[in-house]
């Protein structure tokens, strides 16, 4: 498992007024899947498209859309498990392996264009950065290469060769030709799921591809250190939120 349930933001909320909503959004095949999203009516920054871990959509992350509205970034995280799971709340310890080993490439890219589409409402010229943890840190450089139109896209120790997972995908490294934005990754130095040989060949079929992309790893910091419970790892946390807020800037 990724993130526990009961885990919560490594970031203090600020004082900004932004509006809330849980609600569902409908993808192109009919599929519908929970949504939550979070806006600023003064923000300007990219919005930010939030893809979960394996867990799908449930209040960690609903709480990290509010973070970056906010920071300044209007946000929407997705849920993944509309076409197994339906829609509703879910117990926290709920079995998610049946559902996430059902979860194809086309499924996920289906339901990311409906957000995004989402996410441009208002403007269909807004930029739209992608953050995922895990197999959302993987399925958001996925999607830098699957012709979304992203500005941008950040994964948290998110696995770049890990064929067959979703279903129906490539390793990431494999598709960096098709890359169509610049790219970040923050990873655990003690991940033993992804060894730091991949994370560099990651890099460096980047570089070769000529991508834009920062690739971090912090040493001793687990698998999904970006958590409160790591308080060991509060600085790490921080720093990781800091290079996203400032790729986010970057991004404009």
């Amino acid at each position: 498992m990724c993130v526990p349930a009961d885990s919560t933001i490594p970031i203090d909320p600020t004082h900004s007024n932004v509006d809330t909503q849980a609600f569902t959004l409908q993808a192109k095949d009919g599929n519908e899947f929970n949504a939550f999203s979070s806006a600023g009516g003064e923000n300007t920054g990219p919005a930010v498209l939030v893809l979960p871990d394996i867990r799908g959509l449930f209040t960690f992350y609903g709480e990290l859309a509010l973070r970056f509205a906010q920071h300044g970034n209007d946000a929407v995280a997705i849920d993944y498990f509309g076409r197994t799971a339906g829609l509703g709340e879910r117990e926290a310890e709920w079995d998610c392996w049946p559902h996430v080993n059902q979860t194809s490439q086309a499924d996920i890219l289906a339901d990311a264009v409906a957000a995004v589409g989402f996410l441009r409402k208002d403007d269909p010229h807004r930029k739209v950065v992608t953050v995922g943890f895990c197999f959302g840190g993987s399925n958001s450089w996925h999607l830098s290469a699957s012709g979304v139109g992203l500005n941008g896209a950040v994964g948290f120790y998110g696995h770049p060769n890990r064929p067959g997972f979703p279903i129906g995908a490539p390793g990431v490294v494999d598709r960096v030709e098709s890359v169509e934005c610049p790219v970040r990754g923050f990873f655990g130095g003690a991940d033993q799921g992804i060894p730091q040989t991949e994370i560099d060949a990651f890099g460096v079929a980047m570089s070769s591809a000529g991508i834009d992309h920062q690739l971090k790893t912090y040493p001793g910091a687990p698998h999904s250190f970006f958590d409160r419970k790591y308080t060991e790892f509060a600085d790490e946390s921080a720093d990781a939120w800091a290079l996203t807020q400032q790729f986010l800037s970057e991004v404009g």
